[in-house]
């Protein structure tokens, strides 16, 4: 075990910079030995922030495999995105604690909280709460399915940046705007920099960033750290050019412009 890295000091830190991060998210069904090998020397090369695992249903026991793998391979830190109290494994640095902020299901408010919060407590794993908010990103995804909740309307920025404002008033270290897995649309600008004018923790988003373009506009927008995945599933070549454009992208934290 390599204990705990201090996740949330780095992004927030990196916030504080002005320098964005870049994770991959890697599911643990979809990673086979062959594919894990690739994406970790990639990334390790690219020089990406985070590898998140995890996902909304995982139905194979690869979870642990893929963990061991990631940390005998490099040095990247790994945080664990849990569909369930069920993923959860302490050979990753961190897991993020999310809170459905989007949703009205208070089994993934707080029921599946209260459930593994013991857990977590006597782990060795850096807990990092997140106000999780799924976004309408043009197709029903998994997890708006698993979790029996309907996302933010895509063109509701002021919806996100109420719920975001909620979020964090309540306390959550970081918030997390997610189109899903598969989106055919991301996050847009304009309701990531709502959000972020009006919030001051860092910010995640991710789902359906498939071009270095657009990660980079999501940056520049107000995204602290990016999180790709079904993009370099396909095409893991695509890392290096999505970690330049995330890492070329700095700006004054606190100069956010609203839409």
């Amino acid at each position: 075990m390599g204990g705990k890295k201090q996740i949330f000091q780095r992004m927030q830190a990196a916030r504080q910079a002005g320098r964005k991060c870049l994770a991959i998210l890697i599911d643990p069904d979809k990673a086979t030995p062959h594919h894990l090998e690739r994406i970790v020397r990639l990334g390790v090369e690219a020089n990406i922030d985070f590898f998140f695992v995890g996902g909304s249903l995982v139905v194979t026991d690869e979870l642990s495999r893929c963990l061991a793998f990631i940390r005998q391979n490099c040095a990247i830190p790994t945080i664990l995105f849990p569909g369930s109290p069920m993923q959860v494994d302490e050979q990753a640095d961190a897991v993020l604690f999310l809170s459905l902020i989007s949703g009205r299901n208070a089994e993934l408010l707080i029921g599946q909280q209260v459930i593994s919060a013991p857990f977590l407590h006597r782990s060795s794993l850096e807990v990092v709460s997140v106000g999780y908010m799924l976004v309408d990103g043009g197709v029903p995804t998994t997890v708006s399915y698993m979790s029996n909740t309907l996302p933010i309307p895509a063109d509701k920025p002021e919806i996100a940046m109420a719920t975001a404002l909620a979020g964090e008033m309540l306390g959550l270290k970081t918030l997390y705007l997610d189109a899903g897995s598969g989106a055919h649309h991301p996050v847009s600008e304009a309701m990531i920099r709502k959000v972020r004018k009006h919030t001051t923790v860092p910010l995640i988003v991710g789902g359906g960033i498939r071009k270095p373009e657009r990660a980079w506009a999501s940056a520049q927008a107000g995204a602290d750290v990016i999180v790709v995945g079904n993009a370099v599933e396909k095409s893991v070549e695509l890392l290096t050019e999505m970690a330049e454009a995330v890492h070329s992208c700095r700006m004054d934290p606190f100069n956010a412009n609203e839409s």
